[in-house]
């Protein structure tokens, strides 16, 4: 067992369990191993080598529809960076900790050599740094929408730092501020509710920009995606934490057979409970 598989294995569980039941587990883990360690059978204790991450926030979690994820995509907001941080959030799918700390030399919309623009999903404000593991350091394609969007976000992020006298950073962060330093989570949370209510989206206080993610993938699910393919985008290590984390945004498994044979024989289709 190494420390990075102990921060892996508490990250994945953190979109699962209330942040006291996490620094519970963890203190549990830590005990357990110090326990081995008096009995010399392990050598150190990993866990105590990484740091509780925040958990949920005790409430169930929702998803925006089509027409409401599409409110917010062309809303009023558009050219602003939440704007942009929203986009990348709904269309890609990776965490808010993992946008934040987003750097400009891990984004590729103009690849060479015929590679689809991508995003280098490698850091997380949580891990305090570069991630490791397979499952959460991992590649991922963007959409078109995407390219164009943080094409003119790249642009906007140069002349605003122009005009202030600063030099363009091409390792600085995708979506920090003028000034380069990256944004706080409580700075998002506020723009992103901002954005929700010019777009009219009912209630915006009651929404959290992790929400963005559970959006992603009911969007997905609902486009008939595989939960394989869902679990792999996101990062997690089994289809058992995606259907457990977003048991309410996945399309139920039983409807697929009939809906795919209404299509097949044109019988009109069934109603989705």
């Amino acid at each position: 067992m190494s420390a990075d598989a102990v921060d892996c294995w508490l990250d994945e569980k953190s979109e699962v369990l209330a942040t006291s039941s996490l620094a519970m587990v963890h203190s549990i883990l830590r005990r357990s191993i110090t326990h081995a360690q008096r009995h010399d059978k392990v050598a150190r204790n990993v866990a105590e080598l990484v740091e509780t991450p925040e958990g949920q926030v005790g409430r169930p979690s929702k998803s925006l529809s089509l027409e409401q994820a599409k409110a917010v995509l062309s809303g009023p907001a558009e050219g602003s960076w939440i704007h942009a941080y929203v986009v990348v959030s709904l269309l890609v799918g990776i965490r808010t900790e993992e946008v934040r700390p987003l750097k400009w030399n891990h984004v590729h919309l103009s690849p060479a050599d015929g590679v689809v623009p991508h995003i280098e999903v490698w850091r997380s404000v949580r891990r305090r740094g570069e991630m490791k593991t397979r499952k959460s350091r991992r590649t991922l394609a963007v959409p078109r929408q995407v390219v164009t969007v943080l094409k003119a976000h790249r642009a906007e992020q140069r002349r605003r730092r122009e005009a202030l006298g600063l030099a363009w950073d091409p390792e600085g962060f995708v979506f920090g501020t003028d000034s380069g330093d990256q944004r706080t989570a409580d700075q998002v949370r506020r723009s992103f509710r901002a954005l929700l209510r010019r777009a009219g989206v009912d209630q915006p206080e009651k929404w959290t920009p992790r929400e963005l993610r559970h959006s992603f993938v009911s969007l997905l699910s609902d486009h008939g995606i595989p939960i394989e393919v869902i679990a792999r985008v996101v990062g997690h290590s089994t289809t058992i934490i995606t259907e457990t984390v977003y048991r309410k945004q996945l399309r139920p498994v039983i409807t697929e057979g009939a809906e795919a044979m209404d299509d097949i024989f044109d019988g009109g289709g069934v109603a989705t409970p």
